[in-house]
C-alpha cells in the first residue's frame, strides 16, 4: 500500500515563507511526476507546480519566482518552498504523485492536505 504524508503548513504573515514536504512510502518502484496542487476557499483545486524525476519543473504563473519545487528521489519526497507569500496563496495544499509499484501497477496518490494561511 502506498501512502503520502504532508507536513509544513501553517499561519504566516504576508511576505513570509513556508516549506511544505510530502513523503511517499510503500511498495514504490518509481514516481514521475510529483506535483503540488492547492484549493483556495470556495474555489476549484488548481495545479501549482510539477517536477519530473529528471528535475524538470513547471509553475503556474502566479507563483513563478516565489515558489520552488524540489524532490529527493532517494527519500521519495517532494518539497515546496514558498517565499514572499501573499494572502491569495491561502489554500489547502495537496501533493500528488504518479507512482509505479513493484508489482507493476500504477497508483495516483494524494496527500491528506495541509492548510496554508497568509494573513496579518
Amino acid at each position: 500500500q502506498v501512502q503520502l504524508v504532508e507536513s509544513g503548513g501553517g499561519l504566516v504573515q504576508p511576505g513570509g515563507s513556508l516549506r511544505l514536504s510530502c513523503a511517499a512510502s510503500g511498495s514504490i518502484f518509481s514516481i514521475n511526476p510529483m506535483r503540488w496542487y492547492r484549493q483556495p476557499p470556495g474555489k476549484e483545486r488548481e495545479l501549482v507546480a510539477t517536477i519530473t524525476s529528471g528535475g524538470s519543473t513547471d509553475y503556474r504563473d502566479s507563483v513563478k519566482g516565489r515558489f520552488t519545487i524540489s524532490r529527493d528521489n532517494a527519500k521519495n519526497t517532494v518539497y515546496l518552498q514558498m517565499n514572499n507569500l501573499k494572502p491569495e496563496d491561502t489554500a489547502v495544499y495537496y501533493c500528488n504523485a504518479q507512482i509505479r509499484t513493484y508489482s507493476g501497477g500504477y497508483y495516483n496518490g494524494w496527500g491528506q492536505g495541509t492548510q496554508v494561511t497568509v494573513s496579518s
